[in-house]
């Protein structure tokens, strides 16, 4: 995330651009990480998980908590297991005998794992310890980068950090700096454009140009923003509606914030019904990833018509593109199904939940509405315990091309939409 693109893709690219010299694909990647045909047992997908097995793994489990479904035993514990012993999270651990890089710590993964780690109940010590890391590396302006003491807080990152810290149980209100007492919703209101805007009035930005310092329209970053300026996480549910129309007016709160942002995504999802990729050349080019992130911002903010209206494009148009990308992909839909009040296990044709499993182990169950009391009692108070109440990553965002959303996808400093 970030001008990083964490998506799933970055595998299939990589294996089409060495088809396309000639190169034989390498019998392991540089840093180590398996090829893969090898692919640790318990992870979901088949492609290279160095840029997102973490985070692919985390939203596979959050969207299979949407469906009941349980994960097996083992791809949990492959979560688990990627821990770093200061209770962060890289986006991937060959080797997690080894000690973890602190060149590679990642904001985003550890958020990612918090959540998933909630939903699937029992972890309540190893949520504990990432949300005390994530706490010890906010900046002063409240907010997170991507890789802590490596450039300013950003727009995305600090999203996913706050649906962490309200899935742990936090109030992100109150989770301030050390230095300066800045909460993230103080962070995010930063990223925000101001409403006489010629071009992105409402909308949010990754970061400010480095340069000018000047703010330009992310849409990728404006549908994390709005979501964490809801207080909520990566799964958002449908949120009450939003009577204020289509006006803009100063973001002096959070909830104004998200308003505002959920307008330039309605705006701008109106005459196609999707986002289009920023990759040049591409400018007409559905991006599927961080369309299906839009639907679940608009939801979440109250706006369930033009989400709904997407959900349907994606619907008819995405489910080859999940195919293609795998288990991270087929969550972002599950979510953009789930809040946009479709059926994710009938999505234009596609049983997505279905799809997903299968591209893990079998999961261990999948509950149903005559499943014991006791045994639902259980998972809720497992939860309960738990707190309930991408600069070299520029290239790998060139190289997937058409990404994965904002958590996994396009988090693109600077990009003017």
């Amino acid at each position: 995330m970030t001008v990083r693109r964490r998506a799933t893709a970055v595998a299939a690219a990589f294996a089409a651009a060495t088809a396309a010299i000639g190169a034989a694909a390498p019998a392991a990647f540089a840093d180590g990480t398996p090829p893969p045909a090898a692919i640790p047992p318990g992870l979901y997908g088949t492609k290279d998980p160095q840029f997102d097995g973490v985070f692919r793994q985390s939203l596979a489990f959050l969207a299979q908590e949407k469906a009941a479904v349980t994960p097996a035993d083992q791809a949990i514990a492959w979560l688990a297991g990627q821990q770093c012993a200061d209770g962060s999270f890289m986006s991937f651990r060959a080797d997690p005998a080894k000690a973890c890089d602190p060149a590679k710590l990642d904001t985003n993964a550890t958020s990612a794992a918090v959540q998933a780690l909630v939903a699937v109940g029992g972890h309540t010590d190893a949520v504990k310890k990432s949300v005390t890391w994530l706490k010890s590396v906010q900046q002063d302006d409240g907010g997170w980068p991507y890789t802590p003491g490596m450039g300013g807080s950003d727009a995305n990152s600090t999203a996913i950090v706050i649906g962490a810290l309200a899935a742990a149980g936090e109030k992100p209100a109150d989770v301030k700096s050390a230095k300066g007492g800045k909460s993230p919703f103080d962070a995010l209101l930063t990223f925000a454009l101001p409403c006489d805007d010629p071009t992105g009035a409402g909308a949010f930005a990754f970061q400010p140009d480095p340069k000018t310092q000047k703010l330009y329209a992310n849409a990728d970053a404006t549908a994390a923003a709005v979501t964490g300026s809801l207080g909520k996480g990566l799964a958002a549910t449908a949120g009450a509606a939003d009577t204020k129309g289509a006006a803009c007016e100063k973001a002096a709160t959070p909830e104004q914030g998200a308003h505002n942002g959920a307008a330039y995504l309605a705006r701008t999802l109106a005459p196609t019904g999707f986002l289009k990729s920023a990759m040049p050349g591409a400018t007409d080019q559905p991006d599927y990833g961080n369309t299906a992130d839009a639907v679940v911002a608009l939801a979440a903010a109250g706006l369930p018509d033009q989400a709904k209206k997407s959900a349907d494009w994606l619907a008819k148009n995405a489910t080859a593109w999940a195919k293609d990308n795998g288990p991270a992909a087929y969550a972002q839909l599950v979510f953009a199904a789930d809040a946009a009040g479709a059926d994710p296990k009938n999505f234009g044709g596609t049983d997505l939940v279905k799809a997903l499993n299968a591209t893990g182990p079998a999961p261990k169950a999948a509950a149903s509405s005559s499943a014991p009391a006791d045994e639902t009692k259980k998972k809720d108070d497992e939860k309960k315990d738990d707190g309930i109440s991408i600069w070299w990553i520029v290239g790998v965002g060139l190289l997937a091309g058409i990404g994965v959303g904002f958590l996994i996808s396009g988090r693109k400093k600077n990009q003017r939409l």
